[in-house]
């Protein structure tokens, strides 16, 4: 596989308001998540998958949710990681946020 640089990887519209950058090897890929049309009133629906995760806020605050935890309210800096199906989600609490996410295996359904 040939060095993939994130700079050159466009950003693709999820939904008005969610934007996002893939880049991705074999085994693992980081996604950089933007949103944009916070705050939000309620969290997101609740989702899983069978991949590991982990995810940087790097800029905004949010409030984590997993199944079977206590919610997480966090801010740029901080991080959490989610096991393989485990149930989770959040709301965004500021006008914008960004979000840097890890899978293990990488997410071939994030792929076109």
């Amino acid at each position: 596989m040939a060095v993939k640089i994130f700079e050159n990887t466009p950003y693709e519209e999820v939904r008005p308001g969610l934007s996002r950058k893939i880049i991705h090897t074999n085994n693992l890929m980081t996604v950089l998540i933007d949103f944009s049309d916070g705050p939000w009133e309620k969290p997101e629906p609740f989702h899983s998958h069978p991949h590991e995760q982990t995810s940087y806020i790097a800029e905004g605050e949010i409030i984590f949710f997993c199944e079977g935890e206590e919610e997480q309210r966090l801010k740029t800096g901080d991080m959490f990681a989610v096991p393989a199906n485990k149930k989770h989600t959040i709301q965004l609490l500021s006008p914008k946020a960004r979000l840097v996410d890890s899978f293990n295996p990488i997410r071939e359904d994030f792929i076109k």
